[in-house]
């Protein structure tokens, strides 16, 4: 691993975006891109109606106010990212790196993640961003945009950081849970962690024999691998497990492509995200 995208904004998740990045970057000698994005919500005004009854003067006066009133707005955001990107840097080296880039954007945060992630490894994100202590039991607006879009691994930070010494890979068979454990078998991330492996469902031999090849990959990439088949629902299953073994990181496939289904039958990665207490790392 080379290179790590921390995205960070006001909210008391990115001082853990910020530990956990430095966690991973210690165990595989990466960099960190900080980066902070200012969208059009923080730095202009909400659209304004003037064709009532203002006359012209009004008017006029009006629409030089409010631009002047965006000019410093805009001024303000621009001290505010920079500040937050300090402060971050300085978190960073508290955390020991050293090599640490800090990029202030305007735009859109998946459209500013998918220009970077070409010369990145991983993202680091926050479970919740600036209206986390508002809304404890949604997950941040820009978080599955971000899962979704990304072709890297996506790593979601709990909202406060804890040295991770295991993790719970949620396996299903599929080919984002195949690539997770293609991963976690070459990646100096996981070496030395205690590693479970858990699929939730009916236990059958193909089922079985799935898992039995998952595993198996794991520990030629020499990991000491507990692999089990439990019934239930998945993220209920997972979310007791996690609680019940101490479990530091759910390591796990992502949404899949259909958007209509997911908002039909619901999803298991954001129910995932939503109940566990501890960062999740998402691959597609």
């Amino acid at each position: 691993m080379t290179r790590i995208i921390a995205l960070i904004d006001g909210s008391t998740y990115s001082r853990s975006v910020c530990d956990h990045a430095a966690w991973i970057a210690a165990r595989t000698q990466a960099g960190i891109d900080l980066l902070h994005v200012l969208g059009r919500r923080d730095t202009a005004s909400a659209p304004v109606n003037l064709s009532g009854n203002l006359d012209a003067n009004t008017r006029d006066s009006l629409l030089e106010e409010l631009a002047s009133l965006d000019e410093q707005k805009a001024k303000l955001a621009l001290k505010r990212g920079r500040l937050i990107l300090e402060d971050a840097r300085a978190r960073l080296a508290e955390d020991g790196v050293e090599e640490v880039s800090a990029r202030l954007r305007h735009g859109d945060i998946v459209e500013t993640v998918q220009e970077f992630e070409a010369g990145a490894d991983l993202i680091v994100i926050g479970k919740r961003g600036e209206g986390a202590d508002f809304a404890r039991l949604h997950l941040g607006s820009n978080l599955e945009r971000v899962v979704r879009a990304s072709h890297k691994p996506v790593f979601v930070a709990s909202r406060a950081f804890k040295p991770i010494e295991t993790c719970l890979i949620a396996f299903d068979g599929g080919t984002s849970a195949m690539k997770a454990i293609d991963h976690v078998a070459g990646s100096a991330l996981f070496a030395g962690l205690a590693c479970r492996l858990l699929m939730v469902g009916s236990d059958g031999p193909a089922a079985r024999k799935k898992l039995d090849d998952a595993a198996a990959l794991l520990r030629a990439g020499g990991h000491d691998v507990e692999a089990n088949i439990l019934p239930g629902q998945p993220d209920a299953v997972i979310a007791a497990e996690v609680e019940a073994r101490a479990i530091g990181l759910v390591v796990m496939g992502a949404y899949g492509h259909s958007r209509i289904r997911s908002l039909i039958i619901g999803s298991t990665t954001s129910e995932m995200i939503r109940s566990c207490l501890v960062p999740v790392m998402l691959f597609r």
